[in-house]
């Protein structure tokens, strides 16, 4: 087990970036950079052992000022979608940045914490740890935040990523991680051969602009059912009102559990290559994005990445939760702790 540091070149104003690259006993490699706190490459042994990198992303720094398909990204303040772009908290309201039709996705575009310098702090010899101040009323969040998140690789395989926070006033915390699997290799097209099988009997429907309505959907013998593994492809494109507003998967599952317990939450696998990843978490829900909006762009080694040539499994609070009562709630109490857990096990079949 080791961890080692390289360049990552320069942003536009000259700000330079590193990469911190952390190996196990099993030549599984996972590299991240202080920029966003992004994981750049994530290279992980076949059935044969042959290893390939499985995460969609960019070569050097610079793509990563830019990544409108938000490849690898730590997200922050908070994941995924707010209705109108506002809540209310103690009785005040508070205006996000409007960057989805009428909604705040992500917290923000251009300044979302994806886009931003982490510092970094190497844990022993299988982690490291990247925190971020987050002062009052950025993107329009209340509170001073201190966070981090602390990406661990363990000798069996596992890519434990553990996010803590504490700010002086209530606000919303929601972090999760972006990364786009393809376990066939980043360059190798489409990944909707691969099977999935997800830990829900339910997932928050939603209205236009995939926003929750409040109802939860049953999913027995709709196209949403992964109780057991299945193909993405095979029902993707079927004619169903959830799916045409998600252009196909992109739908937040209820993780069938107690709410803060840690346990299975998904399984994704690739038959071509072997390869298998277990999600688990403690949070509620899960976010499956089948990739169906990424934009053409060049990748990591000139590879062109296209619509669904990766699947994200983002673990989160609900989207909207602060908007709605009956959800579990992300908020983070003045002088309280956060910490949660999701772990990526992988390995071959």
């Amino acid at each position: 087990m080791s961890v080692s540091i390289s360049e990552f070149g320069s942003l536009k104003d000259g700000s330079k970036a590193s990469l911190y690259t952390i190996t196990n006993k099993n030549g599984l490699t996972a590299e991240i950079t202080d920029f966003g706190a992004n994981l750049v490459r994530l290279f992980v042994p076949d059935r044969n052992g042959k290893s390939d990198d499985v995460v969609l992303g960019f070569d050097d720094v610079l793509g990563y000022s830019d990544n409108p398909s938000y490849f690898g990204s730590t997200i922050g303040r908070n994941a995924n979608r707010i209705a109108d772009s506002k809540f209310t908290l103690n009785g005040e309201t508070f205006e996000l940045e409007v960057n989805d039709g009428p909604n705040n996705l992500h917290s923000s575009f251009d300044n979302g914490y994806n886009k931003r310098f982490f510092k970094a702090q190497i844990k022993g010899e299988d982690s490291v740890c990247f925190s971020l101040s987050s002062a009052d009323k950025d993107q329009g969040f209340p509170g001073n935040l201190e966070m981090s998140v602390t990406y661990t690789l363990t000798d069996d395989n596992e890519l434990v990523l553990t996010y803590n926070g504490r700010s002086d006033k209530d606000t919303v915390f929601n972090p999760t991680n972006h990364s786009y699997f393809n376990l066939s290799g980043h360059a190798s097209g489409s990944a909707m051969h691969c099977k999935l099988q997800l830990n829900s009997v339910e997932l928050t429907k939603v209205r236009d602009g995939s926003i929750p309505t409040g109802e939860f959907l049953k999913l027995a013998g709709t196209p949403f059912d992964f109780s057991e593994l299945t193909t993405i492809a095979d029902r993707i494109d079927n004619n169903d009102d959830q799916l045409e507003i998600g252009g196909g998967y992109d739908i937040n599952y209820v993780i069938d559990k107690k709410v803060g317990e840690y346990g299975f939450t998904a399984l994704l696998v690739d038959e071509k290559s072997g390869r298998s990843v277990t999600v688990y978490t403690d949070l509620p829900g899960v976010q499956f994005y089948a990739g169906n909006f990424i934009k053409t762009q060049k990748g990591k080694q000139g590879v062109t990445y296209k619509k669904r040539d990766a699947v994200c499994l983002e673990t989160q609070f609900y989207p909207d939760a602060v908007n709605h009562p009956e959800f579990p709630q992300p908020i983070l109490k003045a002088g309280e702790e956060f910490k949660s857990v999701t772990t990526y096990k992988f390995g071959t079949c």
